[in-house]
This record gives structure tokens, C-alpha cells and sequence, in this order.
């Protein structure tokens, strides 16, 4: 049975193509999609939450926000991974960096994602589910930095549901290897191990809890950080 439209996105059956470049702002979704794609139509804007279709370098790839934090990204991850027949998502967003070795501009690609929040308590697993990304997808995003020499690290990200954390814990984390913190990644992970399907997340350092004065702008985060937005591109 076909289940689109969805309660959240208005796009038809085939609107999507098999892989979706993911941000969290749908003002970087709407430049990446007038910045990269040709021939960018237009096929999601329920709450204002953009999507678009259209071809970069002779390849059909989709462009749609988000929104914030894991709820929000379970939602659409979802929808997309299992009523539109999504094959990939590459998420492209912000990250915190905890590593010394990480300052603004650089690259993490989390290869697994710990989380503070209760998203994979729905699948009733005797256990702790570790989320991990699609292996190719991490492999194909690292030689890409690689060619293009960018500082990157790849490893171990906090999904955190809280952005102001009144325990001020993320600094535990980094004792355990982990290299940032944002806020959708396990989410992300967890819809597409459910579905069968593939996922990494790109990010970005927009902020750094090691060096306190590097921080960008929200209007650098909408449009700046186009590194990330190219490796997701070239991998798609």
C-alpha cells in the first residue's frame, strides 16, 4: 500500500531520489539545493521543511532538512527510508568537538553514535543497541577528505537530547574516545539499521569545548561550511 503523502511530507511516490544529502536547517537545504543541484524542483515543504530533487554532476540526489534532535530526524529518516524508498542518507550538519586535535572548519564523520537519549528503547532489545554507520558510506567520505586534505577525524559522536545541559557532562565523554557532540546522529542510525538501509553523518565543528573562543556564526552554519556539503555530494 502506498503511504505517501506522509503527516509530514507532501512529495509523492518517486520524488526522492535513492539518496537524500540530510542537514538540520532547511536554510542549508535550500542552499545546498540552489548552490550544487541543476534543475532543483521543489517536492517537500511541510513546515517549512524543505526537500528538494535535482541532478548534481549528471547524478539525480535529494536535499531535505531535518529539523533538530533526534525526534525530529527519527521522524523524517524514517518516512524517507520507509515510504519513499530511500536507499541512503548522508547527514551534513554542526557538531561540538571535544578533541583537542579538532578546531572550526574541521571534519568529523561518526562512524558510531552514543547517545544520552531513549530512541532505541522502542525496539525492546535486551540491551544497549550500539548505532554505527553504513561502513562503505564511512570508507567513500574519508577518501574524499583524504583527496581533498582536509583535518578529519572518524570515530565516536554524543547524540545528545539536551543542547543546554545543566550537568555539563560532555567533557565525560571525550575520557571515552568520543569526538563531538550534536544532537541526531543515533537516531539516524538506528532508522536505517530497522530499515535495511545505509546512513553516515558529515559534520562540521562549529564550536569547539576545548577552545572556548572558536565559534561560528548561525549565518555561517546556514551557508558556510561547504566543505561537507561537497564529500556528501561526491559520495552520493
Amino acid at each position: 500500500m502506498d503511504r505517501t503523502p506522509t503527516p509530514h511530507i507532501e512529495a509523492k511516490r518517486g520524488d526522492f531520489a535513492d539518496t537524500v544529502i540530510m542537514p538540520g536547517d532547511p536554510k542549508r537545504s535550500e542552499f545546498i539545493a540552489s548552490t550544487f543541484l541543476e534543475s532543483a524542483r521543489l517536492v517537500n515543504d511541510v513546515r517549512g521543511v524543505k526537500g528538494f530533487t535535482g541532478i548534481y554532476k549528471g547524478k539525480r540526489v535529494s536535499v531535505m532538512a531535518s529539523g533538530m534532535g533526534q525526534p525530529s530526524m527519527g521522524i523524517y529518516s524514517y518516512e524517507l527510508f520507509n515510504f519513499y524508498d530511500v536507499k541512503s542518507i548522508i547527514r551534513v550538519g554542526t557538531i561540538g568537538s571535544l578533541s583537542p586535535e579538532l578546531h572550526l572548519r574541521d571534519i568529523i564523520i561518526a562512524l558510531g553514535a552514543c547517545t544520552n537519549g531513549n530512541y532505541a528503547l522502542q525496539y525492546g532489545l535486551n540491551g544497549t543497541f550500539c548505532p554505527i554507520a553504513d561502513f562503505g558510506l564511512v570508507k567513500a567520505a574519508s577518501a574524499e577528505c583524504d583527496k581533498r586534505k582536509v583535518n578529519y577525524r572518524v570515530g565516536n559522536v554524543l547524540s545528545s537530547d539536551t543542547f543546554y545541559d545543566d550537568s555539563a557532562s560532555a567533557l565525560a565523554w571525550s575520557k571515552m574516545g568520543v569526538l563531538g557532540v550534536e544532537m541526531e546522529s543515533a537516531a539516524l542510525y538506528c532508522n536505517a539499521a530497522r530499515a535495511g538501509k545505509s546512513a553516515v553523518c558529515i559534520c562540521t565543528v562549529s564550536d569547539s569545548f576545548v577552545y572556548k573562543d572558536e565559534i561560528a556564526s548561525a549565518a555561517e552554519r546556514s551557508t558556510a561550511f561547504t566543505q561537507m556539503i561537497e564529500i556528501a555530494l561526491e559520495i552520493a
